[in-house]
């Protein structure tokens, strides 16, 4: 039985979290302003503070759930918002989008921020998934499942407040099944407002973290068919986002550049 108390008490804690991480990742700064701020699609000066408050508090909501679920989203959410942040530090500048473009360049010898985060978001998933189901092939499924909405959400963060939304949406079924999905909804409610006025962006690191979450959130309530179903959308959906990115990648470059 779904216990609303539990809920109520994910999402106050998550969205907490979040705006306290937030407002101190915004005072203190980490290594310089510099690591922080950047220009977004329109050009305009934002911050990326929300990223990790949001990771940190959707992480702190889902010590509302059960330990099984609760150790799973600990380390799908807080692996994801780590391995994002990275690439919002080291990938900055890097032209390269999409998985074939970091797999190629990891074939030629070179590590890249967003190999690393593929890979790392991936294990995090197939670990979730361990310990969220108990047959091989449904952990399989949890990790696609957990990592693919990781992706997800990154990949529809294009413009102000998206994945933030996306979130909303995506989470908005699973609070019938219990407080895992109030964590990232609450964390994601947190910073909306910034969001869309374009003070702060989520970041990989926020947008990932999100994903993973909700992720965690759909593995725990759905059986085999629902992750078969969740897993083939997922990846169709990955399959064109990273074409689009190779795409728009290619459009960017000058016509005189070498391939």
């Amino acid at each position: 039985m779904i216990d609303p108390m539990c809920s109520l008490r994910s999402a106050v804690l998550a969205g907490g979290v979040t705006h306290a991480a937030r407002a101190v990742l915004r005072r203190v700064k980490p290594g310089g302003a510099e690591v922080w701020e950047r220009r977004n699609y329109a050009g305009r000066e934002v911050d990326l503070c929300p990223g990790p408050a949001v990771a940190l508090g959707a992480a702190a909501g889902a010590l509302a759930a059960g330990p099984g679920t609760r150790a799973a989203a600990l380390v799908a959410t807080l692996a994801a918002g780590a391995c994002g942040a990275y690439d919002d530090v080291a990938g900055t500048g890097d032209p390269r989008r999409g998985f074939r473009a970091h797999l190629g360049a990891l074939r030629h010898g070179e590590l890249t921020s967003g190999a690393v985060k593929l890979f790392g978001i991936s294990a995090a998933g197939l670990v979730a998934g361990a310990l969220l189901k108990e047959r091989p092939v449904d952990k399989a499924l949890a990790g696609v499942v957990v990592a693919g909405t990781a992706h997800l959400l990154n990949l529809v963060d294009v413009r102000p407040g998206r994945a933030a939304q996306v979130a909303l949406a995506l989470g908005a079924p699973g609070l019938l099944r219990g407080p895992l999905a109030a964590a990232p909804m609450a964390a994601a409610a947190a910073v909306l407002p910034e969001d869309l006025g374009e003070r702060g962006m989520l970041g990989d690191s926020g947008a990932h973290a999100l994903g993973a979450a909700l992720g965690v959130a759909i593995v725990a309530g759905n059986g085999r068919a629902g992750l078969v179903a969740h897993a083939a959308g997922l990846v169709a959906a990955t399959v064109y986002g990273d074409r689009v990115s190779a795409l728009a990648a290619s459009a960017r470059k000058p016509v005189n550049s070498p391939m």
